[in-house]
């Protein structure tokens, strides 16, 4: 059976993103995908209230709740919204399992999320797992009104609560946190398959190339109660200039149609956000994107195009640097991106899974390489033509990791194209530029993709498709205009910015009192260790047994800690008078481990004398237990003592005293002397430099401020998404033809058109689900499946067939139990027990008749699969005949197949019809052709001999 539940990106829904699916086959729960929102939505009038909880608050906790439960994650695209959440559900929600992905969307989904927490943890204070934040006392203890600004101090200092838009909750996770979590992913190949262990035992997932971004992934699941899942979200069959175009949808060079290995899966689980979207063709995309960017800068003006940090910015890098080679442009190319370099660097190392221009590595402008003189020779002068790897050089393009450098590189007035992250403008440097930027008029602020609703990018989406004539809006398969933007909107802008005046030296004081409290807690604690091992030195000096043991230790300390001190302090109270409660109260206090007294049991402070313990008989409590040597009264009384635990030396086996540290310490040395004056030298210079490039973090808050930005600039919308538009999914999706389907990650309309499509299709499967978030739909019955051991006699006696990935046989057997196994074993069964339940199923007795024989069921062979004639016509072509493709269903094979052929001819001609599913039947005269036509047949079908 086969649950579905949509935890965020379901159907039907105006928020399509991020995308998580929780899937369970029988009793494996499997979670696809694991995506993050953007965490720093607009305000608006439905959520701008205090209560009203965040768009991401559902999601979210059903995510923290089934996390624990899960026993598998795939990850199918390396973007925010796929394996943005990723890494904080795998640290702080208990989500440990097994995931799995290709290795460039391991690495491209790191560089994502850390330039996601690092931008927002740089601007705004989140909050930590438990949902708390420190006090700065200093500051205003409630939230400032919008325009003011709020002291919260970097991470490494106390801060104030956030402001009013920032108190939703924020799951975002550290840097080592995201590191820690893609760290443990394991990394497949595409068409590689894994077979599971464990609890996912029988279970088998295969990647495929899904386009869209590097690494992206179409999943194949396999078992063996559930058949063949495909989850497919996020495609794109179109070859681009880094990729190439799923295979899911073959090419034309090689035949069409869908990938055998991908077609007719049990349940089919894909996306339909496009399915009413008509897109324009890319050479027309393409060139009106370039020539709003050459327009912009030969007029001087700068263009600010919002991106992500490591997908989609790929295409958009190899398009600028390939038409600013061939125009000779000489403006700078801006990626604002801490990540940028890194991302570059490994995309670099990762030429195999590349595509389009870039796969053609080391060729030149003609793409015929030459040879590698040649290609050397066209490096070493700085061809500009040159593609492969040398296409990644992307010389034009300079790196900034914040505004501030960029400002200080070049000025506002230079003209420039500028990248920056997030695509959202939500946060980062793309928003403090948007702010800046849009109030100088004819520059250009060009979008590339939809955003998240709710995010500043949506909303200017929207505000330039509202501005379009009805038949150029986006979806309409028409190049629309840029337009100019005019009016006032206003921007929550947050920052850092170090403390200053009374604000520092509060923060600095405060840290001093911290780290005198601190070091006199480390001195007390070095006092009571010193005091210790005096001791142990003392008490080493008599002799002692071997069976010292830690447990007696542990129990009289619990035993002090408890009960006796109660009575001591009593009978102490009884004896010393009134005062003895306040001493009593200030050793009590000392050993609470206060700053300044500071001392454990039997040590003071002021001496720093060690108390020796005695055997001192106490009065009252009296207990009476019956003692092994007996007295003339027959029992004596025993007294409760003060407990005494006397100070033993941990020996060896030998005697010999171990001391660890002295071990310790010598290896240190040792490895010291081993070191020349160089290499300690080299150490030294190391540890400097590393000193120097790490500075210590200034004391700062975290401010936030309403700017209101007057628009004067333009807007410009070219879809660079990558995505299939409705007329690739409605032809893809009968193609692969499904016997379920479960749509999700779409709109209303864009769900209904899809349906409608379709169910317009005579051959197309009506079984189609779109649940929404939240609602869990179950597909087929519980399947109960059990485990049986094959004995060695029966495995050796089996004949396999191969069938795609597995290997099939007919087994007959009876099944025993051992005493020393739990499974059970199935053992062949002797010829005459085989004839004696054949003669039972023989048909009722008939009149003897003279010379007859007793009838016989014999038994039947069974064929595995389902025959396609092309395949069937490219395999008889290999062997020499020839085959036609005549009406439905018929192909005719042999001397019938030729132009002008006799009627002689036609007795070396074989037909195979496909009357029904599942039945084939081969018309023809006893020939050589018809056993080699049938031969052929029994070849493309698994043989299961009885």
């Amino acid at each position: 059976m086969i649950t579905f539940t949509p935890l965020s990106g379901a159907a039907r829904t105006v928020r399509t993103i991020p995308l998580a699916y929780l899937l369970q086959v029988d009793d494996v729960r499997i979670l696809l995908d694991c995506g993050s929102p953007d965490w720093c939505p607009e305000l608006s009038s439905e959520n701008a209230q205090d209560d009203a909880p965040p768009p991401w608050e559902k999601y979210c906790e059903a995510l923290k709740e089934c996390a624990p439960t899960v026993d598998l994650v795939l990850l199918s695209h390396g973007d925010l919204s796929h394996s943005g959440l990723y890494a904080y559900a795998h640290a702080h929600w208990g989500l440990t399992a097994p995931a799995y992905t290709t290795l460039p969307v391991q690495a491209m989904a790191r560089i994502a999320a850390t330039e996601d927490v690092e931008g927002i943890r740089d601007e705004q204070q989140v909050e930590d797992a438990s949902g708390s934040s420190l006090q700065f006392n200093g500051g205003e203890s409630s939230a400032p009104p919008a325009g003011t600004t709020s002291p919260s101090p970097a991470p490494t200092s106390p801060s104030p609560p956030p402001p009013s838009s920032s108190r939703k909750p924020k799951y975002v996770a550290t840097v080592q946190e995201v590191h820690d979590a893609f760290d443990s992913v394991n990394v497949l190949r595409y068409t590689q398959p894994c077979h599971l262990q464990g609890k996912c035992q029988g279970l088998t997932i295969i990647p495929f190339n899904a386009g869209h971004t590097l690494g992206g992934t179409i999943w194949k699941i396999r078992s063996p109660s559930a058949g063949t899942i495909l989850y497919a979200v996020d495609m794109n069959h179109m070859r681009e200039r880094h990729l190439d175009g799923t295979v899911l949808m073959r090419q034309s060079s090689a035949g069409g149609g869908v990938f055998e290995s991908l077609a007719r899966p049990d349940l089919l689980i894909t996306d339909a956000e496009r399915a009413n979207v008509t897109t324009a063709r890319r050479k027309d995309r393409d060139a009106a994107l370039l020539d709003c960017v050459t327009a912009t800068l030969t007029s001087r003006n700068s263009l600010l195009l919002p991106c992500d940090s490591s997908t989609r910015v790929l295409e958009l890098l190899v398009l600028f640097d390939q038409h600013w080679n061939y125009s000779r442009l000489k403006f700078p190319i801006c990626l604002l991106s801490r990540t940028g370099r890194e991302m570059l660097t490994f995309v670099r190392s990762m030429m195999e899974w590349l595509g389009g221009t870039i796969s053609k590595e080391d060729v030149g402008e003609d793409g015929t390489g030459r040879g590698g003189r040649d290609r050397r020779r066209r490096d070493d002068d700085n061809d500009d033509d040159a593609l492969g790897a040398f296409a990644l050089r992307f010389r034009h393009v300079e790196f900034f990791p914040n505004p501030q450098t960029l400002m200080q590189t070049y000025s506002s007035k230079d003209p420039k194209l500028i990248l920056a992250v997030p695509a959202t403008l939500s946060h980062g440097p793309s928003r403090s530029l948007f702010a800046q930027f849009a109030e100088i008029p004819d520059n250009v602020v060009l979008l590339t993709g939809r955003s998240e609703p709710g995010t500043l990018g949506r909303i200017l989406f929207d505000q330039w498709n509202n501005s379009q004539r009805e038949e150029a809006k986006w979806d309409r398969g028409k190049i629309g205009s840029n337009i100019m933007m005019d009016g006032v909107l206003r921007l929550e802008m947050h920052s850092k910015v170090p403390l200053q005046g009374a604000e520092l030296e509060e923060f600095l004081a405060k840290e001093r009192i911290a780290k005198e409290k601190e070091a006199a807690h480390q001195a007390a604690l070095a006092r009571t260790q010193r005091m210790l091992e005096a001791d142990e030195g003392q008490s080493s000096d008599s002799d002692s047994d071997d069976g010292s043991d830690s447990d007696e230790e542990n129990e009289v300390e619990r035993t002090l800690g408890e009960d006796l001190m109660d009575t001591t302090d009593d009978l102490k109270q009884a004896r010393e008078g009134p005062n003895a409660s306040s001493r009593s109260s200030k050793r009590k206090r000392g050993e609470s481990g206060g700053a300044d007294g500071e001392w454990a049991l039997g040590v003071e402070p002021e001496d720093g004398v060690t108390r020796i313990s005695f055997d001192i008989y106490l009065k009252g409590n009296v207990a009476k237990a019956t003692s092994f040597f007996k007295s003339a009264d027959g029992q004596t009384q025993r007294f409760r003592m003060f407990p005494y635990v006397e100070k033993r030396r941990k020996v060896d086996e030998y005697g010999e005293t171990l001391d660890v540290g002295m071990w310790l310490r010598k290896g240190r040395v040792l490895e010291e002397d081993a070191e020349n004056e160089e290499t300690k030298e080299a150490r030294r210079r190391k540890e400097e430099e590393e000193a120097k490039k790490a500075p210590r973090e200034p004391p700062s808050k975290f401010v936030t401020s309403v700017v209101e930005v007057q628009l004067a600039c333009r807007l410009f919308f070219v879809d660079l998404e990558g995505l299939n538009d409705g007329r690739a999914v409605k032809t893809i999706v009968p193609q692969v033809n499904p016997r379920k389907m479960i749509l999700v990650h779409a709109p209303q309309e864009a769900t209904d058109a899809l349906i409608e499509s379709c169910a317009n299709i005579r051959a197309m499967t009506k079984e189609i689900y779109a649940p929404s978030q939240g609602e869990t739909i179950q597909i087929g019955q519980q399947t109960n499946s059990f485990s049986i051991s094959l004995s060695d006699e029966l495995l050796a006696s089996i004949k396999m067939s191969r069938f795609e990935d597995n290997e099939v046989g007919y087994v007959t057997g009876r099944i025993s139990s051992l005493a020393t196994s739990t499974i059970p074993v199935l053992e062949p069964v002797s010829a005459a027990s085989l004839q004696s339940r054949s003669a039972a199923r023989q048909l009722p007795a008939r009149a003897h008749m003279l010379g007859s024989r007793p009838t016989q069921i014999l038994p039947q062979s069974t064929m595995i699969g389902e025959l396609k004639l092309t395949a069937l016509k490219a395999r008889l072509a290999q062997v020499g005949i020839q085959a036609e493709l005549v009406g439905e269903g018929v192909l005719i094979c042999g001397a019938a197949a030729r132009r002008g052929a006799s009627a002689d001819s036609l007795e070396d001609s074989v037909a195979v019809r496909k009357t029904a599913r599942g039945r084939v039947e081969l018309e023809g005269s006893v020939s050589d052709i018809y056993y080699k036509v049938r031969k052929e047949v029994y070849a493309l079908h698994a043989l299961v001999a009885a």
